[in-house]
């Protein structure tokens, strides 16, 4: 970026882990910014952005957007077009697919305007001693040999939770994060991050013990058979935001029941007994 002399500058979040979108239209009429980029469902605190809304408002302004969707697509319904953005990126290996394959879909007139990034096979029409011209889209963008199987894996991923259903996966989510936050709000010492609202939450809860160090709180509760995940998520801007070094994080997906979640209170309850909070 500062090769590009591009400037990064970052929307607010309030208490409850949405975006502001005060700071949005601030930048933006500044008339500098040429691209928003934001997650559509955070893999730390489950909320789920109102994507259309940030989309509209960049519209207006003549600013593209890109989504990363690596932990929406795999937890409920999206309609790229609906949206109306020009980037949306997401990962197989969320989705129950392969490591070392995603998507990024990108809006085919703003596709039409990009440069190759990669060189290899099959990018190239004709390659001369100083010059060389792209093949069509999309081939100027695939260099080289795909990752076969991984498509394969991936596709395979998706017709899956396509048979499944993705509003099932939805409902399902929803009802086990619902049962899970009521069961740990009452467990003595914990707090719990993100929006209370469950609609606006994806399958994922982030929590922390008083004066529990994450990483404690994760080792004590494997022993019981349980796992979770400790650490800063990859969102160390996030934690900063927190005011916190670190969290504990529960997930759920389709494969996980309501028997799970007690067992994981009946784990966390032990942590704040030991810890006599």
């Amino acid at each position: 970026m500062k090769e590009k002399g591009a400037k990064l500058e970052y929307i607010g979040m309030d208490d409850n882990g949405e975006l502001i979108l005060d700071h949005l239209e601030k930048y933006l009429a500044t008339g500098k910014v040429k691209l928003v980029t934001f997650s559509l469902m955070s893999n730390v605190l489950g909320t789920i952005t109102d994507a259309e809304k940030i989309i509209s408002i960049c519209k207006e302004a003549r600013v593209k957007t890109l989504v990363d969707a690596a932990q929406a697509v795999p937890h409920m319904n999206v309609d790229i077009e609906k949206l109306g953005c020009d980037f949306f990126a997401f990962s197989a290996h969320k989705m129950l697919g392969p490591t070392g394959i995603g998507v990024l879909w990108v809006r085919k007139n703003v596709l039409e305007t990009m440069d190759p990034f990669h060189g290899g096979g099959d990018m190239i029409r004709e390659v001369h001693k100083y010059e060389t011209t792209w093949n069509d889209l999309p081939y100027k963008f695939e260099a080289g040999t795909p990752n076969i199987a991984g498509v394969i894996g991936f596709g395979a991923a998706i017709d899956y939770l396509s048979e499944l259903g993705m509003d099932n996966v939805r409902a399902h989510e929803i009802e086990l994060t619902k049962y899970a936050i009521e069961k740990m709000s009452q467990i003595k010492g914990i707090t719990i991050y993100g929006t209370k609202d469950i609609s606006k939450r994806g399958g994922v809860i982030s929590f922390n013990f008083h004066d529990v160090h994450p990483h404690d709180v994760a080792t004590i509760i494997d022993r019981e058979g349980i796992a979770i995940r400790s650490g800063h998520h990859c969102a160390q801007v996030l934690m900063e935001r927190l005011d916190v070094s670190a969290t504990n994080r529960a997930s759920f997906y389709i494969y996980n029941t309501k028997d799970d979640i007690d067992k994981l209170i009946q784990s966390l309850e032990k942590v704040s007994e030991l810890y006599k909070l």
